[in-house]
């Protein structure tokens, strides 16, 4: 009997909603479950992001769109983003078309909608698409309300407090 797969979020503007879906994605490797990791607004080319490596090393398949996010680099239009997200949600189409995958991690895809690169029903439709079977994990800070309705498990990530908010820098191997 294949189990029902649920729909997860980890949002807030706490520390560790990525290493929460890493962590899960461990875990599901631990139990031979297949992970496909979608990740936006991180380019691991200039960052480095050492879950990146790990996953990998596990056999989780990994695929990154919209690596540039215009806080950051200011050269880059939100038309540009836009496009790309949506290269994105069309990658998660297919993937549920193959249907191979136990779980999928779609990693700051919150955020795709917070700044306006992707519409929240654009998502919505995506979560209403998924298969049965698959577990799906949004992350990211300002999921709306609407994500977290249709959700089934959803932790909100409060900071207390944070090394940033003293000066500290990030730190490879902690942060990234």
């Amino acid at each position: 009997m294949k189990r029902k797969g649920l729909i997860q979020v980890y949002t807030g503007d706490g520390k560790g909603k990525t290493t929460v879906a890493v962590g899960l994605a461990c875990r599901a490797c631990g139990h031979n479950l297949k992970v496909c990791y979608v990740y936006f607004h991180k380019d691991p080319k200039i960052w480095e992001y050492g879950e990146h490596r790990t996953l990998r090393k596990l056999g989780v398949d990994t695929f990154g769109f919209a690596k540039k996010h215009p806080h950051f680099f200011k050269e880059i239009g939100p038309d540009e983003i836009r496009r790309e997200c949506l290269e994105g949600l069309e990658f998660i189409k297919k993937v549920y078309q193959e249907n191979k995958y136990d779980i999928l991690i779609l990693d700051e895809i919150n955020i795709s909608i917070r700044d306006g690169f992707l519409k929240e029903e654009e998502v919505l439709n995506i979560l209403d698409s998924k298969p049965e079977n698959l577990e799906l994990i949004l992350t990211g800070r300002g999921a709306t309300e609407k994500i977290i309705e249709k959700a089934d498990l959803v932790s909100q990530i409060k900071k207390i407090k944070h090394p940033y908010d003293f000066g500290v820098k990030r730190r490879k191997g902690i942060e990234y």
